[in-house]
């Protein structure tokens, strides 16, 4: 009767477990797939849990079902959610990824939108070495006849402001691309990626700071959810 009461227990255990990793931690199911199977992240995304053992968890995405061991196999089921956390965390980890989502892009506003109208700015004046010679749009209304000397010089360095801004920039971009968007999954190629890279390729770094405002909000959340 002992017996036979700890096989319902565990056969309660495992489909609570399954349920609820199914229901609201389809995220982890995934990892597990992609960083102990090789499973590309495309393919991992279907991820469910259909079995669980004490020494592995049976997942199947795309019609395939993967093994994932459980190293030190577990005493009792009791163990589940711990094993499972430190495998979540060790998956963030050797994936570069972040419990952190970023689903949306966020325009510059005050100061930032100032600074990224000035950039604008700066990006249209220094387009054409010829905006700075003598009868151009640029030369005859915003007071340049007044310092030849000074449109002089601009003429001459026009294009080292320019290819410097939109270098560096473009390096910027790279850096947000690997470093903030990857990690937190904003989908690559998407509407919201775009907006964040072209944001970029004009402010620069500011971008940076807004995004990671946004990361630390979303941690704040997290928090006043638990």
């Amino acid at each position: 009767m002992a017996a036979l009461n700890d096989d319902r227990k565990s056969a309660s255990s495992k489909n609570f477990i399954i349920n609820h990793m199914n229901a609201d931690h389809q995220k982890s199911l995934a990892m597990y797939l992609r960083h102990y199977c090789n499973v590309a992240a495309r393919d991992a995304k279907s991820a469910r849990l259909e079995d669980i053992s004490l020494s592995d968890l049976l997942i199947s995405a795309k019609g395939t079902r993967y093994s994932v061991p459980l190293d030190p196999p577990m005493k009792t089921f009791a163990d589940t959610r711990p094993r499972v956390v430190a495998m979540h965390q060790e998956c963030l980890q050797r994936l570069g990824l972040s419990d952190i989502v970023i689903k949306e892009f966020r325009a510059p506003r005050g100061l930032e939108a100032a600074n990224f109208a000035a950039v604008v700015a700066t990006l249209i004046v220094f387009s054409r070495r010829s905006n700075f010679l003598p009868g151009s749009w640029l030369y005859e209304t915003t007071g340049l006849d007044r310092f030849p000397a000074f449109a002089g010089f601009c003429y001459t360095v026009q294009p080292i402001p320019l290819t410097l801004l939109l270098g560096i920039h473009a390096i910027e971009a790279g850096l947000l691309a690997v470093k903030r968007l990857k990690r937190h999954e904003v989908p690559l190629l998407s509407a919201v990626w775009f907006a964040w890279i072209a944001t970029i390729l004009i402010e620069g770094a500011v971008a940076f700071k807004r995004f990671d405002r946004m990361v630390t909000e979303e941690e704040v959340k997290r928090e006043h959810r638990k």
